[in-house]
């Protein structure tokens, strides 16, 4: 059967920068640049992208290209030994997309409730409470008798917008994105006009823009900042391989992964711009955006969307502008997720896209309903640590050293500048990169999340809020050791289903 392909190379890219822009991009990165002074943040950040960030990014789209597999038949078709790494990026993708399609309920639910901000003009401390009373959380891990079913319809309707986007692969796809790329960065654009407007938005553009280098002591910013590189351009997670898997040969990876990386930087900072020149217009400061993931969307905005003026329907009419652009952001990321797993288990047991794209899409959504209970927040927040600060951080470890070290780097730089022209990749940059920079900086990020966990929180994440240690050992070690047994796991069922083997490798991959 032809493998499935993108419409055309502009489609690729919309795909890509849509899975690599997503809600993180909207408040994880700026509520980070707030907390590790603005614009010092901003610089390490770029750093970290131009020297681990894209040349990763170009390593995985050129496996995908080259293979015409997902992630683990890729990386098997490499070398042998290297398959379960293709499938831990898998599992914990999975895990991944069922958390990730909680939130994008939450944002859902948020547009959909706008006007709950009308009443509350000037009244900040009620508007940072709104989400926490729509989805009913006890902030614990107790309290699963208790389920929120306004999240539970808006569940249901974000896990069929993402089957809806992804039903018929790369072709449905490439439809979708045209139109959900575009539409947030007009919204974000919007957003950012009006911030421009408020008194004290320069302060804002400054504290973003301007380095503060005393931040540079931090070793934190320098953790936090490699590891947003990491986690916002999708990369260890089987996305980029099973889209790089739907180009054409022709296609200029070089070139295409410099688009798709600095498109996902300047949207970032346009996120930026939007939050400093809005929370600094409504009177806020650095030290009210210190927070950067959840809290920051569903707490921090909220107090400055009821201070944006004195009138509640146009507070409430621009907090519906804002979520559903938050909205447009979660559903490329999300059906990306799904699509990196459905495609390495269909070209491993060679079943229909469709189908398993049907029964990836149902068993997630019937484990994500775990996340709506009262717990649901704090499972979910477990879950979400263990995946991007231990999991993946481990598979980004491992990737680089397997290509780097245990195959010739030679042939995937070959690969990327297969078709370039005035721009090829520098092959001291990629090695120095693949077989240096990216394991020792990984490694470097996982030995402090450790000592973070176990030196400074004792063990159990979360304790300070209630997490209980059952809850760290199933949602967090428990996960993880499923993730990274995962290879194995498929290897029993395949040989029990006399799945077929892939005789494809590196060298007899199909060049069509």
């Amino acid at each position: 059967m032809a493998r499935e392909k993108w419409a055309s190379r502009s489609t690729f890219i919309l795909a890509a920068v849509g899975s690599a822009v997503g809600l993180g991009n909207a408040w994880r990165f700026p509520g980070l640049a707030a907390k590790y002074g603005g614009g010092a943040f901003l610089l390490i950040y770029i750093l970290a992208m131009l020297i681990m960030g894209i040349p990763l990014l170009m390593m995985e789209i050129s496996i995908g290209r080259h293979m015409r597999q997902g992630a683990p038949g890729a990386l098997g078709g490499m070398n042998r030994k290297f398959e379960p790494l293709g499938w831990a990026a898998t599992a914990n993708a999975f895990f991944i997309e069922i958390y990730y399609a909680v939130v994008f309920a939450w944002v859902i639910l948020m547009a959909v409730c706008a006007f709950k901000f009308a009443p509350l003009t000037g009244n900040s401390e009620a508007a940072s409470g709104v989400w926490a009373e729509l989805i009913k959380t006890t902030g614990t891990t107790s309290g699963y008798g208790t389920i929120s079913w306004p999240v539970v319809g808006c569940l249901v309707v974000a896990w069929g917008l993402i089957y809806f986007c992804i039903r018929n692969g790369a072709h449905s796809v490439g439809k979708v994105v045209k139109y959900t790329v575009f539409l947030p960065v007009l919204c974000l654009v919007i957003m950012a006009v009006k911030g421009f407007t408020m008194p004290g938005a320069m302060e804002g553009i400054r504290t973003l823009f301007v380095p503060n280098f005393s931040a540079l002591s931090n070793p934190n910013l320098w953790v936090e900042a490699i590891g947003q590189v990491f986690y916002s351009l999708s990369i260890m997670m089987a996305i980029m391989i099973a889209y790089g898997s739907f180009i054409d040969k022709d296609t200029n990876i070089a070139l295409d992964s410099i688009i798709i990386a600095f498109s996902d930087l300047a949207i970032s900072v346009l996120s930026g711009v939007v939050l400093f020149t809005t929370m600094y217009g409504t009177g806020m400061t650095t030290a009210d955006m210190s927070t950067s993931g959840i809290g920051t969307a569903f707490m921090i905005y909220p107090m400055a969307i009821v201070n944006l003026s004195g009138s509640g329907v146009f507070n409430a009419i621009f907090a519906f502008i804002f979520y559903f652009c938050l909205c447009t952001l979660a559903i490329d990321s999300a059906f990306s997720i799904v699509e990196g797993v459905s495609t390495a288990v269909s070209d491993k047991f060679s079943l229909p896209k469709k189908k398993v794209t049907i029964w990836t899409c149902t068993i997630s959504g019937v484990i994500s309903l775990w996340f709506v209970t009262g717990a649901g927040l704090a499972w979910l927040d477990i879950v979400d640590h263990w995946c991007n600060n231990f999991n993946l951080i481990i598979v980004g470890i491992l990737e680089p050293l397997a290509v780097g070290w245990c195959f010739k780097t030679a042939k995937v730089l070959d690969e990327i500048n297969l078709n370039t022209r005035s721009f090829k990749m520098p092959g001291w940059w990629f090695k120095f990169s693949l077989k240096f920079a990216a394991p020792v900086l990984l490694s470097v990020l996982f030995v402090w999340n450790v000592v973070d966990l176990f030196v400074t929180n004792g063990g159990i994440y979360g304790s300070a809020d209630g997490y209980s240690l059952t809850a760290n050992l199933i949602g967090g070690w428990l996960m993880t050791a499923l993730v990274f047994l995962s290879g194995f796991i498929v290897r029993i069922v395949a040989k029990r289903k006399k799945a077929p083997v892939s005789r494809c490798t590196w060298d007899t991959a199909p060049r069509d």
